[in-house]
């Protein structure tokens, strides 16, 4: 068994405290916030990615009990992603002004990471794979989570295998197509909330996709905040349209069933 002898070495910390590369000639101050808000931001995005797959494992075992605290993870893995923003809002516009340009045509959309978070929860896109295509292992595994169930499609697939009628047609679709609202799923919902008792691990399972769709939300509106404050309403690096596409994206639902359900049900009267 292989041990650690060192905490650095176990960390490999020489080589992660020597990744941040400030490019502005003479060094802003403020480059490297920018640099290690968005490295920490991946690594919290890569533990998202890490535990979404295996929460999809015990679904697709229809072990929904064994991914509960998994999916809670997951929820504060998310509350460390949008507490982040706070910090890069202490970047003022002029500061940001002053390095700005060194990004070039980097942006925060062609993150493969984030990319891949939103293909893990039923956001597909083909077209979100071409700014991939010159980093060939990087294009073959968004590839291949475009073309594969989304943790949504994975929960509704365990559902009709414990006989509730959820529709072919979202059971077994073409997965690199994005998800369409379902009457006939929002139908399967209202019965699991209306009996949690006799569903109770699935009802359980329906708040904690809730959960991370809020906090995916929460984090898209405070990330839409931040660069409003930030640069305003200008073009975005890379030549994104900013904040007017970050308003945009905000009100997408990934789940959009799990939402329409609260509308569905019927009140218990006395």
């Amino acid at each position: 068994m292989q041990r650690a002898d060192d905490y650095a070495e176990y960390l490999d910390l020489e080589r992660l405290l020597s990744a941040q590369h400030t490019l502005s000639d003479p060094p802003h101050h403020d480059e490297m916030l920018f640099i290690i808000q968005h490295q920490t931001s991946e690594l919290w995005m890569k533990l998202v990615i890490h535990e979404m797959c295996a929460t999809m494992v015990y679904i697709q075992q229809d072990q929904l009990e064994a991914s509960f605290k998994i999916m809670s993870r997951i929820k504060h893995i998310q509350t460390q992603l949008l507490n982040q923003w706070s910090v890069l809002a202490t970047l003022t516009p002029s500061e940001y002004a002053q390095f700005r340009h060194v990004l070039g045509t980097a942006s925060g959309f062609q993150s493969p990471q984030y990319r891949m978070i939103e293909f893990l929860m039923g956001n597909k896109n083909e077209r979100m794979l071409e700014m991939h295509a010159k980093k060939p292992k990087e294009y073959a595994e968004l590839k291949e989570a475009l073309n594969a169930p989304g943790i949504y499609d994975e929960f509704l697939r365990h559902l009709s295998r414990k006989g509730l009628p959820v529709p072919k047609s979202h059971t077994e679709r073409d997965w690199s197509k994005p998800y369409e609202q379902s009457d006939e799923v929002t139908a399967v919902l209202c019965t699991i909330y209306e009996n949690p008792e006799e569903y109770w691990d699935d009802y359980e399972m329906c708040e904690k996709l809730v959960d991370i769709e809020e906090a995916f939300t929460l984090w898209r509106f405070r990330h839409m905040k931040t660069v409003e404050r930030i640069i305003g309403y200008k073009t975005g690096t890379g030549g994104t349209a900013g904040v007017s596409y970050l308003q945009r994206i905000v009100s997408q639902q990934f789940f959009p069933e799990l939402w329409h359900v609260r509308t569905n049900l019927k009140e218990v009267s006395d």
